[in-house]
């Protein structure tokens, strides 16, 4: 598998550290809000990350964070009139409840800031005693000027940085020099705090991540994922903290996902032109998001509107209607050895694995990984019939089933209809693959002479039963 590090600006091969073991460290959220579609499209993708690299025989360590306390934590309890903790408990939860929605597995650890404050002492105490850090007012600052390599992560000038941090810091006096950021924070009235060598405070948001990933993964990560909008300050400082600290290389592979824009501009909370996952779940299916957001190259910025979630839809309806006719095939096909035409079958389905799995370690581009399942799905709806051996119906149905599962697609059950309307509306999709209009009108006079209603929405067919009362849901 080949990934595009963002320290070296290369495609490079991934080599673990240590034989078939991978340690993924993933920026997660700061738990004071519900999360938002930018959010979003890093827990997806990087989720599939993990999820590929342990069909492909990984023993991988995915390490997901939970920031629970920093300044935005603070300002929100205070606003809500709950302690921080509260605060956090209430959209970590939130975060669990949504996340399973779009298919995320959990990571297998969540650390949070509050229960690793230790390991931070001793990565500040660490700096201190080498001389990269020092204390001012009972705070305490990493100094930028003993990390010659600081910049190179996110291809930032040292002199431009400089004075841009001198114009912000004219009242950050304590500073040496205005570029150093802060590690530890002295306490303020009516914050939460922690004991430290240097007085009452708490940890800053960098020191953070550097102290969990290092608790769980080691000194050198294989990995470390985040969105774009992570990498300067907030990975430079994380890189610089860590190797200043230990001596050695701290992360191995960078990767950051770009941008989800809305109109012309980048979506942030700050900006206030976002929208949470649970605004969209009320017109769309958590599924349908995913889908959106694995239909574009992980690295490239995409637009969102309703428009792209409605294509989505009807992308992952595609999927859905080649697994649905497979699985009517299963029951009616026969049990018998394979013929000529279905051994040339068999051969283009090791074909389309193999392409999916050189799609997905080409820099994990699932957007060509997709294009080879809509491929398949197209193969399936036209070859395969009644007289089809129950052996490759089996088979391609193993196949789609395992490679859509890689992607986490194809999580809903077939939908609940008598065995006769299925095949029915399966053998319409498959007519409409095969672009014969007159058949595909005929089989929906049938499923409608018998009670059923038939639509041709954009997500695809839908066949359902009347509504009793008020208008026909149109949600997935």
């Amino acid at each position: 598998m080949k990934i595009y590090n963002s320290r070296t600006r290369l495609k490079e091969e991934l080599v673990p550290i240590e034989g078939k073991k991978l340690g993924i460290y993933v920026c997660g959220p700061t738990v004071y809000d519900y999360f938002h579609i930018g959010n979003a499209r890093a827990f997806i993708l990087f989720d599939v990350l993990r999820q590929y690299l342990q069909y492909e025989g990984y023993d991988v360590t995915y390490v997901q964070n939970f920031t629970d306390i920093d300044d935005k934590m603070i300002r929100r309890a205070n606003e809500e009139g709950v302690t921080v903790k509260e605060l956090a408990e209430k959209y970590i939860t939130a975060y669990q409840e949504d996340a399973q929605a779009l298919g995320i597995m959990p990571a297998g650890v969540h650390p949070r800031a509050t229960q690793h404050i230790p390991h931070m002492l001793s990565l500040i105490q660490t700096l201190m005693d080498k001389g990269k850090a020092y204390a001012s007012g009972g705070d305490v600052y990493f100094r930028v000027r003993s990390f010659p390599a600081y910049g190179q992560l996110s291809g930032q000038d040292m002199e431009e940085l400089e004075e841009g941090a001198s114009d912000r810091s004219i009242m950050e006096a304590d500073k040496e020099d205005p570029r150093d950021f802060v590690l530890w924070k002295a306490q303020k009235e009516g914050e939460p705090a922690w004991n430290s060598p240097w007085g009452p405070g708490r940890p800053g948001w960098h020191i953070e991540c550097s102290a969990m990933a290092m608790a769980y993964i080691g000194e050198t990560v294989d990995i470390h994922c985040g969105g774009k909008d992570l990498l300067f300050p907030h990975h430079e400082n994380e890189l610089a903290q860590s190797e200043g600290a230990t001596g050695k290389p701290f992360v191995r592979y960078w990767m950051h996902n770009g941008f989800i824009n809305t109109g012309n501009e980048k979506m942030s909370k700050s900006e206030g032109n976002f929208f949470t996952v649970r605004d969209i779940f009320r017109e769309f299916n958590p599924e349908t998001v995913r889908m959106f957001i694995l239909s574009a190259h992980y690295r490239n910025p995409v637009s969102f509107s309703r428009e792209q979630l409605q294509q989505a839809q009807a992308s992952l309806s595609r999927l859905y209607g080649a697994r649905d006719h497979l699985l009517y095939l299963l029951d009616h096909t026969q049990d018998r050895v394979e013929n000529e035409t279905e051994k040339a079958f068999i051969a283009r389905l090791e074909d389309y694995k193999n392409r999916f799995k050189s799609s997905m370690s080409d820099d994990l581009n699932t957007a060509d990984a997709l294009g080879v399942m809509f491929e398949m799905a197209k193969d399936f709806n036209i070859v395969l019939h009644h007289q089809s051996a129950k052996a490759i119906v089996n088979g391609a149905l193993r196949a789609f089933t395992d490679l859509c599962g890689v992607l986490g697609l194809l999580i809903r059950k077939q939908d609940d209809l008598p065995a006769h309307i299925t095949e029915l509306a399966a053998r319409r999709v498959q007519a409409r693959e095969q672009k014969n209009w007159s058949l595909s009108d005929s089989l929906r006079d049938e499923i409608t002479a018998q009670g059923y209603v038939v639509e041709d929405t954009p997500a695809g067919q839908k066949v359902r039963k009347p509504a009793r009362n008020g208008p026909a849901s149109h949600a997935e």
